[in-house]
């Protein structure tokens, strides 16, 4: 099938274009390079020994989608495209939802216009909010508790009412939890632009000694240890669940949710200790004040994603350092 991948140079995208080729897809990426550098697709296409066609530009962009869908024969959509950070978000909301609702919106049009019928769309655990109970299910609440969640919400009913508009539509929701890790060949990794917003990635660079020390923002939650806990999956794990979406739910009529993670807590402490247990690397940290939208705890239930994808996650905790101080040690700048 010929794969249209939009946000495909990202962390996630880039991965899933790595397992997409692998399983004999045709690739074509889409991304504006914002927040992701053309290097990642050189990475995946050395590490697959195959190539994939690139374009630079944004899916607000409604001529080039235009172009894009005539010159390409599309038979489906992986959509990572939009602006993923939580407290960013909560300072610049607007541009939030023009990225990501109005974004998705151009895209949607696209795909009703030229008769693509088949989308798998990275959504986020973030949706549920701040959830009654752990772990979390597809049936669980949805109430977001920031800007980022709720342009994801929004998105999420955009497709569900196109699905509803549309019974030949095949829609599939996959809300997953916090991607880690990277390639076992060290070579594609996470590269976060400045200063990084997710956990992970700032311990590798203080372990690096990029930074001097970590903030852990909070200590006083509902927690065992106080510190926040999530629900951590590796990202060939989270690549590989977007494969077997879109081989069990290809031009399969309708709107289908999943969550994607490993359904075990892990605290910030605890990240802390087995990081420095697995490399070998002490990490400096200090307590700050919890950050605006952050939530206690939030961890998955996958039941759904294995009994109807034949999908789980596979590499534990361990696997999913190494496999970041891998990366780290080789690309101590990123993608440079």
């Amino acid at each position: 099938m010929n794969i249209l991948v939009t946000g495909g140079a990202g962390y996630i995208g880039s991965h899933t274009c790595v397992e997409l080729l692998n399983a004999g897809e045709q690739v074509i990426v889409l991304d504006n390079f914002s927040n992701a550098k053309p290097e990642a697709l050189n990475r995946v296409i050395n590490i697959t020994g195959q190539q994939m066609i690139t374009i630079e530009g944004d899916i607000r962009d409604a001529a080039l989608l235009e172009t894009i869908f005539s010159q390409h024969n599309i038979d489906a959509v992986l959509h990572f495209a939009g602006l993923k950070a939580v407290g960013e978000s909560t300072m610049d909301p607007l541009n939030y939802y023009d990225n990501n609702v109005n974004g998705s919106l151009c895209l949607l049009r696209a795909m009703q216009k030229h008769g693509v019928k088949t989308l798998i769309f990275s959504s986020s655990a973030t949706v549920y909010g701040d959830p009654d109970s752990v772990p979390i299910f597809e049936s669980s609440p949805l109430r977001a508790t920031n800007p980022y969640g709720q342009t994801k919400l929004v998105i999420e009913l955009m497709c569900q009412h196109w699905v509803e508009s549309n019974s030949e539509v095949s829609v599939t929701l996959l809300r997953y939890f916090n991607p880690v890790g990277a390639h076992d060949s060290g070579t594609l990794g996470e590269d976060p632009q400045g200063v990084p917003s997710n956990l992970m990635p700032f311990i590798a660079q203080v372990a690096v000694g990029k930074r001097k020390s970590l903030s852990i923002f909070g200590d006083d939650y509902d927690t065992p240890d106080g510190t926040g806990v999530r629900d951590y999956i590796h990202v060939v794990d989270l690549a590989q669940g977007h494969v077997a979406a879109l081989k069990q739910r290809n031009e399969q009529a309708g709107c289908h949710v999943f969550n994607l993670g490993t359904g075990q807590g892990v605290s910030v402490l605890e990240m802390v200790t087995e990081f420095s247990k697995v490399t070998g690397q002490d990490i400096p940290y200090q307590i700050a004040a919890r950050r605006p939208g952050d939530i206690a705890q939030c961890y998955a239930s996958s039941q759904r994603a294995r009994l109807e994808l034949d999908w789980s996650s596979k590499r534990e905790l361990q696997q999913m350092i190494a496999d970041t101080w891998h990366w780290q040690r080789l690309n101590p700048d990123g993608y440079v």
